[in-house]
């Protein structure tokens, strides 16, 4: 998935006056860390977008009324709004940048040299601002089908926004025939992406002195016992797979993300909890490989019940993203090379990193991730984004009005 950009793209890169960079500058400058509310960007949004003549709003919020889902329909010059069309998606909130050396304001747009810099720039708020600069070519233009843009909240914290989203449209009849998810993939067309279990392991051992280690269970140890197979099962997928050679890593992987336990060093400990997860491809059944885990950990309870019989392990499913793939031959993918300039054999690709494309495919909407900028660009101190890939971006926009639009440029 390593396609360079395009010549046609290239020529126009020094010159190009991005319609994209005010809207971006403007959307970094709100602070929607996922933790805090993203009511003022989506309330600055809607304005916007009213002022231009939209008037077709629907917005979902969560439990506290702190953050919201805006859905916005552009019909198409028939009047038709629920049924066909396409969907431009994208997320609002971004990562902290707490404790990260940044060298500039993060939350300001800063150019240097042929990047821009700021947090969100490639995850995702370059996307989200390209869209927003095309509405108006799209609205001169006029459309032959509809277009709804959908801006979620919460997809750093598990894709948790857009599943109200997804649940209201569908109950309102509104039946896309296609969804864009700009998340980024380096202006590639992205087919399908791993599917996500997340898992809560809790230790429970026997407080002892420490000085005293047979009459304690030390919850952190045997949690060490259970984190060091989950590696070894990582190193086994990672040598013998199953592989596709397509994704960014082509084989399933495990990763324990956080370990908490202990009270002092002069204290058997009684607790410690484990948080990991499996990144799977259509290869591999997390359930499988959960149950797998899990049989370990079972083994090392009668060595554990000998001291106490309190003692245990707990599993806890803690979340799910499910995976997607979308033929490389629907429509929508064909729609994407096209505008993308990219061709099946050098342009298309899986990724590892989980996004909400998986939610509106499960929903029945056929969708592709295609965005601009790389993820290892994102939630990183100093994040940044190429003008070039914001330029094909635009560009890709451009000759998606084509397709949608009845008038000519």
């Amino acid at each position: 998935m390593n396609a360079s950009v395009p010549s046609s793209v290239l020529r126009e890169v020094n010159a190009i006056d991005l319609a994209a960079l005010p809207l971006l500058e403007r959307w970094v400058q709100f602070a929607t860390v996922s933790r805090d509310s993203n009511l003022e960007l989506i309330d600055w949004t809607e304005a916007h977008l009213r002022s231009l003549g939209l008037t077709d709003f629907r917005r979902t919020y969560d439990d506290s009324g702190r953050k919201c889902n805006l859905w916005v329909t552009l019909p198409a010059n028939n009047g038709e709004a629920r049924v066909g069309g396409l969907v431009l998606s994208g997320h609002t909130d971004v990562v902290p940048v707490d404790g990260q050396p940044w060298q500039t304001d993060p939350f300001k747009v800063v150019a240097s040299h042929d990047r821009l810099i700021g947090r969100g720039v490639t995850d995702m708020k370059g996307f989200g601002a390209t869209v927003l600069a095309l509405v108006p070519e799209l609205l001169r233009r006029g459309l032959d089908r509809p277009v709804h843009l959908a801006f979620s909240y919460d997809e750093e914290v598990g894709c948790i926004g857009v599943r109200r989203l997804i649940a209201d449209i569908v109950a309102e009849g509104f039946r896309p025939s296609g969804c864009i998810v700009g998340e980024p993939t380096g202006m590639q067309v992205v087919i399908a992406h791993k599917g996500k279990h997340a898992y809560r392991t809790l230790v429970r051992g026997f407080e002892a002195h420490s000085s005293l280690t047979p009459l304690g269970v030390n919850a952190v140890e045997v949690a060490c016992e259970f984190v060091a197979h989950l590696k070894s099962m990582h190193r086994r997928l990672a040598a013998h797979g199953p592989f596709d050679a397509l994704y960014d890593v082509p084989h399933t992987t495990i990763h324990t993300g956080v370990i908490q336990g202990g009270t002092a060093l002069n204290i058997i400990p009684r607790h410690c909890e484990v948080i990991w997860e499996i990144r799977h491809h259509h290869m591999d059944r997390p359930e499988a490989l959960f149950e797998e885990a899990s049989h370990f950990a079972q083994t090392l309870l009668p060595a554990m019940r000998m001291v106490s019989p309190d003692a245990g392990i707990d599993h806890e499913l803690r979340s799910v993203l499910p995976g997607f793939a979308t033929e490389p031959d629907s429509e929508i993918a064909r729609l994407c090379f096209d505008c993308a300039e990219l061709d099946r054999s050098s342009g298309v690709g899986k990724v590892s990193f989980g996004t909400e494309a998986s939610l509106f495919h499960q929903a029945g909407i056929p969708t592709i991730v295609c965005g601009p900028g790389h993820i290892a660009q994102a939630h990183q101190p100093n994040e940044w984004i190429a003008v070039e890939q914001l330029a094909w971006c635009e560009r890709f926009m451009r000759k998606l009005a084509d397709r949608l639009c009845v008038k000519p440029r």
